[in-house]
């Protein structure tokens, strides 16, 4: 490494460690306890009705998961392509890095994150529906920096910021979108691969994957929204599926392990041991900090992300986008991470005490192991298979992000500028070490959540105010007469009243 780039790496490290650090998470979770406390502990109260609208009405109602605009893409589709970009390597590698690192007890502060995630994740939808606006083609355009520029812009004190916190959050979108969300994903795609064919030279099997992935990647990806929402549709429910089902009969076969590894995970979230030692704040920390990491940056609740594919969605009323979004946080973290942390802690790779790899293995490694002590030689193909599938879709799923982003930036008829720029991305990664690209883009991820949580904080009062008017319409039945709040503004207000559907 040269002096410059190593100069870049420690700023970025210095940086990194405060934008992941204790009071960056403080920060997230605090806000999805905020929100969760205002709206009454809305994902507890209304998880009935959270299930019956979302994929309990999948096959009743055609508008879940058909859209007759042209220019939107269904409830469902929307939801796919968020789980696309949340639903990565982090749910089977970060997991395992987790518990080797936090113990087990980090799964139960994961779940706490996802619990509270929920609703930031929520209000984001919420927010992004209610103050989205059509771009020159006619499609939506929706995300953290409309409602901080025409949210947060719009109050006494947010004239100046508001504008100002949307620019900064599309920047670090965008650079995000090329690093974590598709050189960071391309390199575990490689990897896999390279493990399962080791006679290959790295660098000519790279070149090969590389190629075929952008190949794949630049089909989906030019053909707009539309194309990446069909396949990431047809993809996604499979790869989830797969997945967990895999786990589940790994977790059946070691049986006898499962409520070890439950009490392994509660007795590790509070360490009573340690507390009677005298060190059970610092064990107790360490597992809380590795739970809520994971956990945040799994499902990616608080960072504004997937908030820009859910403002596409055919949906009217805002409140029940954010339906889906608390249904995302719940499949991503407590289904697809709790099973693989159910798979290692079961599996014997770790000490169900402390968590440490029994091997010496750790991250993709561990799971690996994990996988192939119950499938032979057929898991490590599994895993890769997973991790090829969760990788590519996430590129689909980050890609859009980033072109809605430089949307914001630049105007609509630039993105084209964009998708040639990401998907040549795809090949850099195949040709040199992109390590300082991946960490420099992944301090960006985290930066992207102070803007973002601003907005949400600041507008979290018409969060409040839009769920009651829909809970008194639609769930409670208090004022069913009541104008619903559909739009910021009001020509879309109108469009949205003279529809029949939600």
């Amino acid at each position: 490494m040269t002096d410059f780039a190593k100069i870049i790496a420690d700023i970025n490290n210095a940086v990194n460690s405060f934008v992941w650090g204790v009071p960056a998470l403080v920060l997230l979770i605090g806000t999805g306890v905020l929100m969760t406390v205002l709206t009454k502990f809305f994902q507890f109260t209304r998880f009935g009705h959270m299930w019956k609208t979302t994929i309990g009405a999948l096959f009743k109602n055609k508008h879940i998961t058909k859209s007759t605009d042209k220019q939107s893409i269904s409830q469902f589709q929307a939801l796919c392509t968020a789980l696309s970009a949340t639903i990565g390597t982090g749910n089977i590698a970060g997991v395992a890095y987790a518990i080797t690192m936090g113990g087990p007890g980090s799964i139960f502060w994961m779940w706490i994150a996802a619990i509270v995630g929920m609703m930031t994740n929520y209000s984001e939808n919420v927010l992004g529906i209610y103050f989205r606006r059509r771009n020159e083609k006619g499609e939506w355009s929706g995300g953290a920096m409309y409602y901080l520029r025409d949210g947060v812009g719009s109050m006494k004190y947010g004239k100046a910021a508001g504008p100002v916190l949307a620019v900064l959050f599309s920047v670090f979108a965008t650079f995000a979108s090329f690093g974590i969300g598709n050189m960071g994903q391309f390199v575990s795609i490689s990897e896999s691969i390279t493990t399962l064919v080791p006679s290959v030279p790295s660098g000519t099997l790279a070149l090969i994957v590389g190629a075929v992935v952008l190949v794949f990647a630049a089909l989906v990806i030019i053909g707009g929204l539309k194309r990446i929402a069909t396949t990431n549709e047809r993809i996604v429910p499979f790869m989830a599926l797969f997945y967990i089902l895999g786990s589940i009969i790994i977790i059946i076969m070691n049986y006898r392990n499962i409520l070890p590894a439950f009490g392994a995970i509660f007795a590790g979230a509070f360490n009573f041991k340690a507390a009677a030692g005298g060190v059970g704040g610092a064990v107790i920390a360490q597992a809380m900090t590795w739970g809520f990491k994971r956990g945040v940056f799994s499902n990616e609740a608080g960072l504004g992300s997937s908030v820009m594919v859910h403002s596409a969605s055919n949906v009217k009323e805002p409140v029940v986008q954010g339906l889906w979004g608390i249904f995302e946080v719940f499949a991503d973290t407590i289904l697809v991470c709790t099973c693989t942390a159910l798979v290692i802690l079961t599996s014997g790779v770790v000490d169900m005490t402390s968590g440490a790899s029994v091997s010496g293995v750790t991250k993709l490694g561990l799971a690996t192991e994990a996988f192939t002590k119950a499938f032979g030689p057929f898991g490590g193909i599994f895993i890769a298979v997973a991790v090829c599938l969760f990788a590519f879709t996430t590129i689909l799923g980050w890609s859009y992000y980033g072109t809605k982003s430089w949307e914001y930036l630049f105007g609509t008829k630039s993105t084209i500028i964009y998708k040639v720029l990401f998907l040549a991305m795809i090949m850099v990664s195949a040709t040199i070490d992109a390590s300082l690209a991946i960490d420099i883009s992944d301090t960006m991820n985290g930066l992207m959540a102070i803007p973002n949580l601003i907005g949400v904080i600041s507008l979290s009062w018409l969060v409040v105010k839009i769920t009651k008017n829909y809970t008194d319409r639609k769930i409670t039945g208090k004022n069913p007469h009541i104008t619903p709040m559909y739009s910021h503004f009001d020509d879309i207000q109108k469009e949205m009243e003279k529809r029949k559907d939600q």
